[in-house]
């Protein structure tokens, strides 16, 4: 073999052996080299601040009845002899008027309707009724200690009636309820047929005697 050949051949050898090394690193790689991959970095929470929890609704205020009153004075009931204390006083003895008062001796509130109903000792019949008392709805209602007053006129000494010393009064309730009349002294109260009156429950002693 000639020098030239042998130079050849050795060349080739060389360079097929260089890339032989030159390929390796890279077909390890592809074949399962370690990867090292770059961590995410932590969430970044959000900015915003949690919403703030709703306020309960607030409940609506019961509706008032129809008719003017309050849903309480359903339960108010009139006022009876059981119910209350009973006076007389003489306001003015040329006519022989008194004033009549009441006062809720109870735990719960009454209404004091209409006109008192007042006989005079012995005599028949009762004292007839002066003014026009409110209806029922509107009758003056009395709390525990609270009075209602009323003006009683047995009236001047025409020479027809008779004197009397006490009275008796029950209250109107509108109802069939029996009553224990209250009882009051009135000396020498003079009573006449034709003039004597009574006014109804008012809340001040001035109304009373002035109706």
């Amino acid at each position: 073999m000639s020098t030239v050949r042998r130079t050849a051949l050795v060349l080739t050898t060389l360079s097929a052996a260089l890339a032989l090394t030159a390929c390796g690193p890279a077909e390890d790689d592809a074949a399962g080299g370690t990867v090292t991959a770059t961590p995410a970095g932590p969430s970044t929470a959000s900015s915003e601040p949690p919403s703030k929890p709703s306020k309960p609704a607030t409940p609506s205020a019961p509706s008032t009845p129809s008719g003017g009153g309050s849903s309480a004075d359903y339960d108010v009931f009139p006022c009876s002899t059981f119910d209350v204390t009973f006076t007389a006083s003489l306001a003015e003895p040329t006519t022989s008027s008194y004033l009549l008062k009441v006062t809720n001796k109870g735990t719960k509130a009454c209404r004091a309707l209409g006109h008192p109903v007042v006989t005079f000792g012995d005599l028949d019949g009762a004292a007839t009724e002066r003014g026009a008392a409110p209806g029922i709805e509107d009758a003056l209602r009395l709390e525990p200690g609270e009075s209602a007053y009323a003006g009683l006129m047995g009236g001047a000494d025409d020479g027809k009636g008779r004197t009397v010393g006490s009275i008796a009064m029950t209250m109107n309730t509108e109802s069939d309820l029996e009553q224990t009349p209250l009882t009051a002294s009135t000396p020498d109260l003079y009573v006449s047929p034709d003039i004597n009156s009574v006014t109804p429950w008012v809340n001040n002693v001035e109304d009373a005697l002035s109706l």
